[in-house]
């Protein structure tokens, strides 16, 4: 892994401008304060063309079966890179079990959708495309598709000195989706010594979620994530319960774990939880407060936490307040070839 040389227009990203700049210079982008510097695969540098030919394929509803679900389908910049909907909803309103995760800062997370099934934005591109209740279109097709277009064609070659091939598909789609940042919040800015960068109760918030509400010991570090896996017993109650990390693993203590979530950008990706089924931050709270839903399985971490109503309001106004940044990424949908 190298340090991410962002080109001019994954700056502009950064900035939450709607436009792109086109220039031929690669500049090194600081990432927003609060955040590490990026990094990219060696196979994979970025540049100014492939990130733009990867915003194109990311909006290009032509990459399903029947032109109607493109990547931002699910993943809309104007719903917190998520789809402000319990779950996806794919080619035909096929709907699966689990929400669509947001797209911001998976630039950093090792592990890609909510069972930690692919282990990097590259082999995570393509899963949504093949898979027969979102894009439903074949890989194989998706190439033959794209090949046909005499503008990707030449983009393509352009950017990779070939044609469309699949490996090429998904690393132009991981470019543009690690341009996906957020940092900078108002918590970053109290941290850095600007004391009126949070109110009175957000502050008071923020002392719970690292103190007495405990949220810190999963919802950690520069992204708010341990990157890790827990059971919080969302679902566990079903009939059939999604066995989450545990199908991918094989491991039975995985039983009904699923990824950390980014908590940056929180009050824009309603609903929440890996099924969808809490649509506020306050019924978020509400079921943390309560421990949980008990289950063999369920994390140590997650215990009655006997919050007051003022603490409970106190706790979202910091995830609110504190989390939501005013440089949000915010993408134009480009012009297709």
């Amino acid at each position: 892994m190298k340090i991410l040389r962002l080109p001019r227009f994954a700056i502009v990203a950064f900035l939450s401008l709607s436009c792109v700049q086109s220039s031929s210079d690669n500049l090194l982008a600081e990432p927003p304060v609060g955040l590490p510097a990026l990094t990219e695969p060696k196979d994979n540098p970025s540049t100014e063309a492939k990130i733009e030919l990867g915003r194109m394929l990311y909006f290009d509803k032509r990459l399903s079966s029947d032109n109607t679900v493109s990547c931002a389908s699910c993943h809309d910049p104007k719903h917190g890179w998520s789809n402000n909907d319990a779950t996806a909803v794919g080619v035909g309103g096929q709907r699966g079990g689990r929400s669509a995760p947001t797209i911001i800062n998976s630039a950093y997370q090792k592990f890609q959708f909510w069972d930690g099934r692919a282990g990097s934005l590259e082999e995570q591109a393509l899963g949504p495309i093949a898979n027969p209740i979102e894009m439903n279109l074949p890989i194989e097709e998706a190439v033959k598709k794209l090949s046909a277009i005499e503008g990707y064609q030449k983009r393509f070659q352009e950017v990779f000195g070939s044609g469309v091939t699949a490996d090429n598909l998904a690393k132009a789609i991981a470019a543009f989706e690690r341009t996906v940042i957020s940092g900078g919040a108002p918590y970053d800015l109290f941290k850095g010594g600007d004391k009126n960068a949070l109110t009175p109760e957000a502050q008071t918030g923020m002392k719970l979620f690292f103190g007495k509400a405990n949220c810190s010991a999963c919802h950690n570090g520069p992204h708010f994530t341990d990157l890790g896996f827990h059971n919080l017993g969302v679902g566990a109650a079903a009939k059939e319960p999604d066995q989450g990390r545990r199908k991918i693993s094989g491991l039975e203590g995985d039983q009904g774990s699923f990824r950390t979530p980014t908590l940056r950008e929180i009050a824009r990706t309603a609903p929440y939880m890996h099924d969808g089924s809490l649509k506020t931050l306050e019924e978020v709270v509400d079921y943390y407060n309560q421990g949980g839903t008990k289950n063999d399985y369920l994390d140590e971490e997650i215990y009655q936490l006997k919050l007051t109503d003022a603490e409970k309001k106190a706790l979202v106004t910091f995830l609110k307040e504190g989390l939501t940044s005013t440089k949000y990424p915010d993408v134009a949908v480009p012009e297709l070839p």
